[in-house]
């Protein structure tokens, strides 16, 4: 470390000694301009005089502005326009010195060592960053050649990015464009040769190993798509450089960056038009809960609602990690006097959720918590009736209780025609919530959607996993199909859905068409640089208790009864509604087999959701467990 230090030191005092040489040559050249190459002897012992002045001037704005803290070799246009600026207050230093002292110097002298000095000591910083760059270049003949695709700012900043650590990022050798007025230009001397048609061509003519995608003007569109689809053909590991949305950084600078391609970039999703007004009108000013707030898209919700500038934001989560990293992130972004408070806290726990209530008096309710893995509840079904139903149940009497203006709860499509036990227990959750909605003076409404990209857990990142670690990519089934949307896409729409006031509704989302996991996975293996089944394999495990081959997003007795809302991606399924008594049996089936995680509690969600079918191939068997527990009950 010590070593380092003394390195920093010379390296900082061998610059310093150069710029007053540097300085010093830059006075005397003034000079000579000055007096046409001949200097007469008065002026140059005037020169000689004032030149120590000027010298330690010109030192200590550049020593208190910072130039010596300047990593040149990474410099930018900031950089330079500051040495210019300090050269500039130099200049002006040197003038009003040279006024007062009467030391003889002509004005323009001044002005012209200050011109003379920036282009002096600037063009030292530039010849060094040149040399430093060739010295890399030249050690780095084995770097991977990359193609960046788009010749405008986003394009520039990607060969900025690589130039600056072509170890790690790569060299850039070719750009390219579909704009015909860009072709035969250069950006940092990589030339712009050929359109997007062109990509698979340019890739085998200049060796490419590497693609960088620096569009991010066309989203995920449907060009997007073509783009990345004949990236996909060449085998070559493709990136995307991104801006930042509204959500990664509340700074006014934000930085554009470069990731990898995650399979969000290869679903064609048109961005979401937002009524921010109406969104606004039910959430600013308002204290907001969100329950589960540590979750994928309860984070993402809690996120979402700091834009619309709530009086206070509350986050009920069970996992303290998961809760302290939002309110970190959120802090981070806003300030750490935002209004964010994080409570812990389970919704089974009707006590506490009365105690938050009385506490805070929340307006506004978005209810995310619940168990959501298919085949872990498929093993503990008793698990899945007390947290997703009755933590609902409780959530809806405290919030009833203590007058909540509005409770949204988060749905899924598996609670259609279920058959597993996650999606029949949403289906009763669906229920409860249209009683409430019907029963108290709370807006209460379900907001129905299918899979959520990169969500804990979830497909996606673990085919991400896989691929990283050398595969093999598992997929359930070949015909398997799956309805995504991205995880702020979800977000957006629930808190839209939630400024619709029609309450007990169900509301679905536009999920657009299903998509076929094994379309992803091969998709994603080629983003990678590798071919699916040649160089990563793909295994078929089979299908997981309680899963089936598709979803759907309405039951048969919806469908011709779905009707659309202002907002072209939400619709309301009509669904049929319970009364009082059905209510009542419900509670009673599902209280006495709240302790039983066996075919009785199966038994008792299938016979209160007549739309569950219970897969019994892919079930776990507890009937063995089931008879011993009878046994030994008949034994005592």
């Amino acid at each position: 470390m010590n070593k380092l230090k003394n390195n920093a030191w010379f390296r900082k005092a061998g610059m310093a000694l150069l710029d007053i040489v540097l300085i010093v040559l830059s006075v005397y050249l003034s000079m000579e301009l000055r007096f046409e190459m001949y200097i007469p002897s008065r002026h140059m012992e005037t020169m000689y005089a004032a030149m120590p002045m000027v010298v330690v001037v010109y030192m200590a704005c550049y020593v208190l502005g910072g130039i010596y803290q300047i990593m040149w070799r990474y410099a930018g246009v900031r950089d330079v326009a500051r040495l210019c600026l300090l050269s500039a207050i130099a200049c002006g230093v040197t003038l009003a010195l040279n006024q007062f002292l009467t030391l003889g110097l002509f004005r323009g002298v001044l002005i012209l060592i200050a011109l003379m000095a920036t282009i002096a000591v600037g063009g030292s910083r530039m010849i060094w960053r040149v040399c430093s760059k060739d010295r890399i270049s030249g050690s780095l003949g084995d770097a991977m050649p990359v193609m960046v695709i788009g010749a405008g700012e986003a394009g520039a900043y990607a060969v900025n990015v690589c130039n600056k650590n072509p170890r790690k990022m790569g060299k850039p050798v070719i750009l390219v464009d579909d704009a015909k007025n860009k072709q035969g230009l250069r950006i940092q001397n990589v030339p712009v040769r050929g359109t997007t048609k062109d990509i698979p061509k340019l890739v085998s003519r200049y060796g490419i190993r590497e693609i960088i995608v620096a569009i991010p003007s066309l989203g995920t569109g449907r060009r997007m798509q073509e783009i990345l689809e004949l990236c996909n053909q060449t085998h070559c590991h493709t990136r995307m450089l991104s801006e930042p949305t509204d959500t990664d950084q509340s700074a006014e600078e934000s930085t554009p960056f470069i990731r990898e391609l995650n399979i969000s970039d290869f679903l064609s999703r048109d961005e979401v038009e937002l009524d921010t007004d109406s969104i606004a009108g039910y959430l600013s000013g308002k204290v907001v809960m969100v329950t589960g707030g540590g979750g994928s898209i309860g984070s993402e919700l809690c996120r979402q609602i700091m834009r619309f500038k709530p009086k206070l934001l509350i986050i009920f989560e069970i996992y303290e990690n998961c809760a302290y990293e939002l309110m970190y992130d959120l802090r981070q972004r806003y300030g750490k006097d935002c209004p964010v408070i994080t409570l812990i806290g389970s919704i089974r726990d009707k006590h506490r959720l009365d105690e938050v209530f009385e506490l805070y008096h929340p307006e506004v309710v978005f209810h995310a918590a619940a168990h959501k893995h298919v085949p872990l509840m498929e093993l503990s079904p008793a698990e899945a009736i007390k947290n997703n139903v009755f933590g609902t149940r409780n959530l809806l009497e405290s919030a009833s209780a203590h007058g909540v203006e509005r409770l949204v709860q988060l749905s899924t499509d598996k609670a259609v025609n279920p058959t597993n036990v996650m999606g029949a227990t949403k289906r009763i959750t669906e229920m409860l919530i249209q009683r409430y909605g019907e029963k108290t003076n709370m807006k209460c409404m379900a907001v129905r959607f299918g899979n959520v990209l990169g969500s804990h857990g979830s497909v996606i990142p673990l085919m991400e996993s896989q691929i990283r670690k050398g595969g093999p990519v598992t997929v359930t089934h070949p015909d398997i199909t799956r309805y995504f949307m991205t995880i702020p896409e979800a977000a957006q729409l629930v808190l839209q859905a939630g400024g619709i006031a029609k309450s007990g509704s169900i509301f679905v989302l536009d999920m657009g068409e299903p998509v076929r996991i094994m379309d992803l996975a091969k998709k994603l293996i080629r983003a990678y640089g590798y071919e699916p089944n040649v160089d990563m394999p793909i295994k078929i495990i089979g299908l997981r208790p309680g899963e089936k081959l598709y979803e759907e997003l309405l039951m048969d007795s919806e469908r011709d009864k779905m009707t659309r809302t202002a907002h072209k991606k939400i619709f309301v399924a009509n669904v049929d509604k319970i009364d009082d008594a059905q209510y009542d049996h419900m509670m009673q089936v599902l209280q006495s087999v709240e302790d039983k995680n066996d075919e009785r509690a199966v038994e008792a969600i299938a016979e209160i959701v007549p739309t569950y079918h219970p897969d019994q191939k892919n079930r776990p068997d507890n009937k063995v467990e089931l008879a011993e527990k009878d046994e030994k009950q008949a034994a005592g």
